[in-house]
């Protein structure tokens, strides 16, 4: 979408209604039924129509960990949650607006986050003494008293509904089923008044080739409609009004379709072909999905047999002179570990992703998770340290695929992007750039010599960079390998000195990148009461949740890091400008414990392992309480003289 800089907020055409309409800010909501159901197709289309009707949205997918979990349970429940705003948004939302459920375990699993007197759409036909069974529960849900007293609840029939609509096309039952995503996705866009032509244009699109399925679809989505403004039970609807949002040309993104349209141009603005061997998992397999499709622009992507192979594959690539990426998970990480570190002692440049998820093992492989910080500080053996970038949304993932091969190419070292599953999956609008104007990726590869002289594989440039030399570039032969090397020469050594020098000199390169990435910057004042300090996808709700407390008058400052290793040069002087520091993550305090040993400065831990991100409201909590205990701290705040030691945590 192209959003002009006086957007025009005229409802379209189709959304007239003889019922109330109700303008509001903001709407959230979530749709959940069993992963057969098209939940993340309803919700993606809803995502789609929201983003080209100029607001701004945030997503948040959530899918069973089973690839055939049991139909009717709650393990096989699959969500998605939206939130499209008039006004700029960093979170797909925190209680719902909404919630549109299909069958008991979906409504069992989602109500607790529906806020009170919030809207209950439930699809009846799905609510019967089977449907209890597999939910677990010994009753009709949507009968309980307390349910009726709390929430606006709808019970429609969408099933019955659906197939009378299709009835004309002949479909059997069990296609004509399939339509009610389509049906409840029609009577979601009468309610919030989102426009049909994008889901009209999209089912064309898809069931073109089938064109029974797609006029069924069709029926269905304008039955859907039909249905909300014709029946008594719902009084009025609602219209979010276009957001103002920096003039340009918008898409909307996922997080790891970004991350791989970053390493595309990245690969464009240093003029080198793209090399991505990988292993599929989850949550990181869309990556490869998302390059295959772009062999036109220089891309070869690898389907290795293992997550060995796939990095080793990936080193033999770097070595030849391509853009060398591999990513996983973590589970992945852990087999990748001795070829990231034999990488790391050959010093190529390579890009290693990290899309984490729950864990330990196999986890909860759907789910998002940031525990993996201290397996790509500290997961290899030896003293092998590598830069480590993590985006803070899915836009960002953009930004840090490029920055991370500007980082490889200038160090000659592998850099790690630490993303997580909340990233990758979740979506907002994404301002198209001006490639044009890019700044490109130098790459210097030294020339070739018809000199006597011997090569010097290992010799170092300013960044303390060895050189880039291709195989079969004349007088540049040279052999590399994982045992150590003498310095300059690249030759076999085990000389004591020598080891102490290579292993201080690659760690120095490291280090150094602080002195050419930008100051950590804040969001407030640079000094206060309280410091949130946070790092990859809790950003959203952790600036959302410092905003809303500064509004209250607070005296509370945000640092979000992007750059993990090393970190802005500044940060230290940040954290001992505050009386408190707090450090809200999805794990046991991994950054919260290497924040303390760099700088010795006390953090407080907001920690949360549960598969779902922070909700706002729990941060300001949290936030609120230690502004109340810094009020009366000591003059050295950070001193174990400082009283009690403060809870470590929220939520366990």
């Amino acid at each position: 979408m192209t959003v002009p800089p006086t957007p025009s907020n005229v409802v379209p055409p189709d959304l007239t209604t003889s019922k109330s309409v109700k303008t509001v800010t903001g709407i959230t909501v979530r749709l959940a039924g069993d992963s057969g159901d098209g939940m993340q197709l309803l919700g993606t289309q809803l995502t789609n129509t929201s983003a080209l009707a100029g607001n701004d949205v945030a997503t948040f997918p959530d899918f069973p960990a089973e690839i055939r979990a049991p139909r009717g349970t709650r393990a096989g429940v699959s969500g998605f949650q939206v939130q499209f705003a008039s006004e700029e948004i960093f979170t797909p939302g925190d209680t719902l607006d909404a919630l549109v459920v299909m069958n008991p375990a979906a409504m069992v699993t989602n109500l607790a986050d529906l806020r009170k007197g919030g809207i209950l759409i439930a699809n009846v036909d799905g609510f019967n003494e089977k449907e209890f069974k597999l939910a677990k529960v010994e009753s009709n849900p949507l009968e309980a008293s307390v349910i009726e007293e709390t929430y606006r609840i709808f019970k429609v029939s969408m099933t019955k509904l659906t197939r009378d609509a299709v009835a004309e096309f002949g479909l059997g039952t069990k296609v004509a089923d399939r339509c009610k995503n389509f049906f409840a996705m029609g009577l979601v866009y009468w309610l919030f008044g989102r426009s049909l032509d994008t889901t009209l244009r999209f089912i064309d699109a898809k069931f073109g080739k089938k064109p029974d399925v797609a006029a069924a679809n069709v029926a269905a989505l304008r039955a859907g409609w039909a249905y909300g403004e014709t029946t008594e039970a719902f009084g009025e609807s609602f219209q979010v009004e276009a957001a103002t949002l920096v003039p340009g040309t918008y898409r909307n993104m996922m997080g790891n379709q970004a991350l791989a349209w970053g390493l595309i141009t990245a690969s464009k603005l240093s003029g080198k072909d793209l090399f991505y061997g990988t292993y599929p998992i989850t949550p990181a397999s869309d990556i490869l999905h998302e390059l295959s499709k772009y062999k036109n622009f220089g891309v070869r992507t690898f389907q290795a047999e293992d997550e060995i192979a796939a990095v080793c594959a990936t080193i033999g690539a770097a070595f030849g002179g391509t853009m060398a990426v591999t990513a996983s998970s973590g589970p992945g990480i852990a087999l990748k570990a001795e070829g990231m570190g034999l990488g790391m002692i050959l010093e190529l440049p390579m890009i290693v992703i990290n899309v984490q998820r729950g864990g330990p093992s196999t986890g909860l492989p759907t789910k998002t998770e940031q525990s993996d910080l201290l397996q790509c500080m500290y997961g290899r053996n030896g003293e092998a340290p590598l830069p480590i970038l993590a985006p803070r949304s899915p836009g960002d993932c953009f930004d840090i695929a490029v920055e991370a091969w500007r980082i490889a190419t200038e160090c000659m070292c592998p850099v790690m992007i630490l993303s997580d599953g909340y990233i990758a999956n979740g979506s907002e609008p994404w301002r198209i750039p001006d490639v044009a104007s890019m700044p490109k990726i130098t790459v210097n590869h030294p020339e070739g010599t018809d000199t006597d002289e011997p090569y010097m594989p290992y010799a170092r440039d300013e960044y303390l960079a060895r050189p880039w030399a291709i195989p079969g570039t004349p007088g540049l032969m040279h052999r590399v390998g994982g045992l150590e090397k003498q310095d300059g020469t690249g030759n076999v050594s085990y000389d004591p000195a020598n080891h102490q020098h290579m292993t201080d000199t690659r760690a120095a390169k490291v280090d150094r990148i602080a002195e050419r990435i930008p100051d950590q910057d804040i969001f407030g004042d640079p000094t206060g009461d309280v410091l949130v300090v946070s790092w990859g996808g809790t950003y959203g709700s952790c600036h959302t949740a410092v905003k809303q407390c500064r509004e209250a008058g607070r005296k509370v400052s945000h640092a979000h890091l992007r750059y993990i290793n090393p970190m802005p040069k500044n940060v230290g002087e940040l954290l001992r400008s505050f009386k408190t520091v707090i450090v809200p993550e999805l794990n046991k305090g991994q950054l919260r414990l290497l924040l303390r040993a760099k700088f010795l400065v006390d953090c407080i831990g907001v920690n949360k392992i549960q598969g779902k991100p922070f909700s706002v409201s729990e941060l300001v909590a949290a936030i609120e309480s230690h502004v109340a205990d810094s009020s009366s701290a000591t003059a050295d705040p950070h001193s174990s003289a400082n009283g009690k030691p403060k809870a470590e945590s929220i939520a366990g």
